[in-house]
């Protein structure tokens, strides 16, 4: 790829990540810009949690990843925030959203208290996700809506310049989801941070995403997410499978943008009615 931008960005170029002798990823080259959402999709495999560690610093790479400002100069010190896709912990732990952000931000363990400055940290924390009304709140309590925004309160601290999000909305409720997904928008516009999203969700990524990765080891395509969903490389990827899981999809999606939803099985019936549309278009 032609590095001709003048914008802000995290510019990787033929990032390559071999493992036990095995090539997981051949030399990926995109731009994930400051202000935007970068979405990436591919199938299982294709690579998208390898280039995560790449970009974490986990996993030892070929090629370049670099942070570079508006004028083409490179940044010395690339931060990253990082949201899994689950936290794996004791429900029944009695430690509040409060006692773990504390804990998680000064390092110090929890039976230690919290002072007047930690407590302010946290705050600023959850403010940043609108998650004030967490504070008190068991974490065991939590929604997976409201356990992810306090996961994405901790990425944020301290500020990053790369924010990547790994499947943060699986398994999420539809009120969850929304609301991890405006916050996520608020980010971007408001503080100009550079956002890489890992979706499988296809309506996700129309709605909000700025930029479309489609990775299967390598990047098979990138753009504009009705460009990359347009390709003939997502069509060999996904197939038909894409249209069936966005038809299937529409009823949350309808339900986002206040029209009526469809019944579970009036879903299943448009989804194997644009298959069979599909299959015999092809026939034609």
């Amino acid at each position: 790829m032609a590095d001709n931008c003048k914008l802000c960005r995290i510019a990787l170029e033929n990032v390559s990540v071999v493992r036990g002798g095995q090539t997981l990823l051949q030399d990926v080259s995109m731009h994930i810009h400051c202000g935007q959402l970068t979405v990436l999709i591919g199938q299982n495999g294709a690579g998208k949690t390898t280039l995560i560690r790449a970009l974490l610093g986990e996993y030892a790479h070929g090629g370049t990843i670099r942070h570079v400002d508006g004028e083409g100069r490179d940044v010395a010190h690339m931060r990253t925030g990082y949201v899994p896709q689950h936290l794996e912990f004791d429900k029944e732990m009695p430690v509040t959203v409060e006692d773990f952000l504390a804990a998680s931000l000064t390092r110090r363990p929890v039976w230690t208290g919290v002072g007047k400055k930690t407590r302010a940290q946290v705050m600023e924390a959850l403010k940043m996700v609108e998650g004030e009304k967490l504070l008190r709140r068991p974490l065991g309590r939590c929604s997976g809506g409201e356990l992810q925004r306090v996961l994405l309160a901790l990425a944020l601290h301290p500020a990053p310049d790369l924010l990547v999000l790994d499947e943060p909305v699986s398994g999420v409720d539809q009120n969850g989801l929304q609301m991890f997904l405006d916050t996520v928008v608020r980010l971007k516009e408001h503080h100009h941070m550079a956002i890489l999203l890992v979706s499988h969700d296809l309506n996700v990524v129309r709605q909000y995403a700025d930029h479309v990765v489609l990775l299967d080891r390598t990047v098979l395509k990138q753009g504009k997410p009705d460009d990359v969903f347009a390709s003939p490389e997502f069509q060999k990827v996904f197939g038909l499978g894409a249209k069936t899981l966005n038809a299937q999809r529409l009823h949350g999606a309808e339900r986002w943008m206040g029209r009526k939803a469809e019944t579970p099985e009036e879903e299943i019936a448009r989804a194997a009615a644009v298959v069979d549309d599909e299959t015999k278009g092809g026939q034609a």
